[in-house]
């Protein structure tokens, strides 16, 4: 898969030129919002937009072409999260329930699981923290081993490490789900 940030439009980016400016947006942004969205960011959208804030502000200073551009925008969305993180734990918001926005009524169950975040969280709920950081810095951010070790503060060796355990214990996990849908589904 072709990476869509080039090293050409880091280059006009960095002269502030608004079409280049917005082709890094567009290359970068969905990847840095799925990043913000499954680490449960209150509001995703607009964290993604101070990050690009920021990464558009000091733009100039960053070096390493593509790769360092990517690797620092995550970077500052790792910090964002992190901060978003800290303050609802400092101040935890309670919603009341509102019968007329809960959706759950349009699917069945099944679909409702298979389609939501949910069924992605009850898979990676038997990781480490660090576990689940490795696989969504290079599942879902499509960042390198050294990008996502840059990101995380770790070596290169252990960000791989990490991704090699998380990976046969969601291989461990989808083998015992299916074994106990199978033993459900048997007839008695």
């Amino acid at each position: 898969m072709a990476d869509p940030l080039t090293e050409q439009m880091v280059s006009e980016a960095r002269a502030n030129n608004p079409a280049a400016l917005r082709s890094v947006y567009e290359a970068l942004a969905p990847a840095v919002l799925g990043y913000l969205r499954s680490k449960g960011c209150d509001d995703p959208e607009a964290l993604a937009q101070e990050v690009f804030l920021t990464v558009f502000a000091k733009l100039a200073a960053v070096r390493g072409g593509a790769a360092g551009l990517r690797t620092f925008t995550f970077s500052v969305a790792h910090a964002r999260m992190v901060d978003d993180l800290r303050r609802r734990e400092r101040r935890p918001v309670t919603v009341p329930y509102d019968r007329l926005a809960d959706t759950r009524y349009t699917n069945s169950a099944e679909t409702a699981v298979l389609e939501s975040t949910l069924a992605a969280e009850l898979l990676l709920e038997g990781l480490t923290a660090q576990q689940r950081e490795v696989l969504l810095l290079r599942v879902v951010a499509d960042l390198s081993l050294e990008d996502s070790a840059a990101v995380m503060g770790k070596t290169a060796n252990s960000v791989k490490q990490l991704q090699r355990r998380a990976l046969i214990a969601l291989k461990e996990r989808i083998a015992e789900k299916e074994a106990e849908e199978r033993h459900v589904q048997l007839p008695q």
